[in-house]
Parts: C-alpha cells; structure tokens; sequence
C-alpha cells in the first residue's frame, strides 16, 4: 500500500486519508486490480472506469447520483458502472479489492 493521501473530493470537516496498491497488466486495455483503503470520512467518487470490488473489511455508506444509499460491509461484493458518481460515507475504516475494467 502506498502513502496515506487526503480524499481528492473531501465533503466536511473530517478528510478521508486514502491509499493504494495496483497491479496493471493491461494498462492499455484501462484494466486494472488492487487493494484500496480509507479511513473515514465523507467524499464524492467519480471513476471513468467500470470497477467490480469486494469489501475486506469496514463499513461504509455509497449513494449513487440520484440514487438510494446502499450499505457495504465487510464480505459485500458490488459493481459500479463506468462513470458512477455519488458520495463515499466512510464509517469504519474499509479496505476492498477491486478490478478496473
């Protein structure tokens, strides 16, 4: 895992610290695969990419632009579709793995 970063898109007085460890045989392609970590905080996602993840562990909230919470908890598998954005609720520290394809 890399360096503890501030969230890019930070949402109130408590700054997410995020980092990552990536794999990426096809970079051409735009695939990728890792491990990504935050401690909590509330921030906006906003990813081109199509992205499969599976929560290692954590609890967090995801709503969807325009769309209903859904609660992820250690075990959760979830996919986001390309350009998905919404707001990362970070309550308990969360670690996934997930493929970027």
């Amino acid at each position: 895992m890399g360096q503890p970063q501030p969230a890019k898109l930070p949402m109130g007085d408590v700054v997410a610290n995020q980092s990552t460890a990536q794999h990426q045989d096809a970079a051409d392609a735009g695939a990728g695969v890792g491990v990504w970590e935050s401690s909590p905080g509330v921030f906006r996602r906003h990813l081109k990419n199509r992205e499969f993840s599976h929560i290692v562990s954590g609890w967090c909230i995801f709503t969807p632009d325009g769309g209903e919470p859904v609660e992820l908890r250690a075990g959760d598998a979830v996919l986001f579709p390309a350009n998905c954005e919404g707001v990362w609720d970070i309550r308990e520290t969360l670690r996934k793995t997930y493929v970027l394809f």
